[in-house]
């Protein structure tokens, strides 16, 4: 991990282009928010391929579905609140029949720190989990969102992709070989093992590291596909340290730390859960916000040093 901070949204428009030079059935709609999704790079380029809906993502995706139905794919972005409005939509068009639409949205979570609770999407990744057909995937850097972004586009199906407004920490680089539906592995240990996604794998990574300096050992697994889960790694990894920790930036109930746990409730495997504790988000400085919801490096090292703790008892 380096000092760089780039934004995952950034990533999705300097990518878009490009595919669409390479896939010249590609189309992309937005909801009267391009410039912020980043999709104006796009448009831009294949203006007879841009379609802007207005405010009114139903329509968004009804539209993005009667493409993919033609033949296109078909790329809708928008905020990640917003999408959320056409939910009906998703579930029972795009994913009902399977088409090929990939949902790409931007201002996810807590990071779009300064528009509050009615722009903070903190419930989306388990809206979008229990919808069949539905790849689930959450990025942790500007890199992996590229690639994500790519094998979205050259993958059949719907997709459900969850980017952020602020600038984050670069984990991966140019390099980077992004495998969907598998988890990776980003640093090793032998006591405990941190499962994150989005913007939390930085923070994981961080706290790793602090705790390597009082000598606990912990491992760091990215989870950037939240579903299809890769189930028979992520138990494999839990079963080798025999304590787990979660962190994400979203609701603790049904995403990524649900996610885990469904996997390991027969295990006897201890688990913790860092991410939102059942409330709203609110407007602050990301640094606040992330102290007010626990959401740091911080508390993970408290996290693994409780379920050790108790572990031992």
């Amino acid at each position: 991990m380096t000092t760089e901070l780039k934004s995952t949204r950034d990533a999705f428009g300097d990518t878009i282009v490009p595919l669409g030079n390479k896939h010249k059935n590609l189309v992309v709609l937005d909801a009267d928010l391009a410039v912020s999704t980043k999709s104006i790079c796009f448009a831009g380029r294949f203006p007879e391929r841009f379609f802007d809906a207005g405010c009114a993502e139903q329509n968004l995706i009804g539209t993005a579905a009667g493409l993919a139905l033609s033949g296109k794919i078909a790329v809708a972005a928008t905020y990640a609140i917003f999408s959320c409005r056409a939910w009906e939509q998703v579930r029972n068009v795009v994913a009902h029949d399977n088409l090929d639409v990939k949902i790409v949205v931007s201002h996810a979570g807590l990071t779009n720190n300064s528009d509050g609770s009615s722009h903070q999407s903190i419930e989306d990744i388990a809206l979008m989990r229990v919808v069949p057909n539905m790849y689930v995937v959450v990025p942790a850097d500007y890199y992996e969102a590229k690639k994500a972004v790519e094998a979205a586009v050259e993958t059949k199906g719907p997709f459900y992709i969850r980017l952020s407004r602020s600038k984050t920490p670069v984990v991966f680089d140019e390099k980077y070989e992004f495998k969907l539906g598998e988890v990776v592995k980003l640093r090793d240990g032998k006591d405990a093992c941190i499962f994150a996604c989005g913007t939390m794998v930085a923070e994981a990574l961080d706290a790793a590291e602090k705790l390597s300096q009082e000598g606990v050992s912990v491992r760091v697994v990215n989870v950037h596909t939240i579903k299809p889960l890769d189930k028979r790694n992520v138990l494999k990894h839990a079963r080798e340290t025999k304590v787990v920790v979660t962190a994400e930036e979203h609701n603790v109930y049904c995403g990524l730390g649900s996610a885990i746990a469904e996997v390991l409730c027969e295990s006897g495997i201890p688990l913790k859960m860092i991410g939102i504790r059942d409330r709203f988000g609110q407007s602050g400085s990301e640094s606040e916000l992330k102290k007010e919801y626990g959401l740091s490096s911080e508390k993970i090292c408290e996290a693994v040093k409780e379920i050790l703790k108790s572990r031992k008892k």
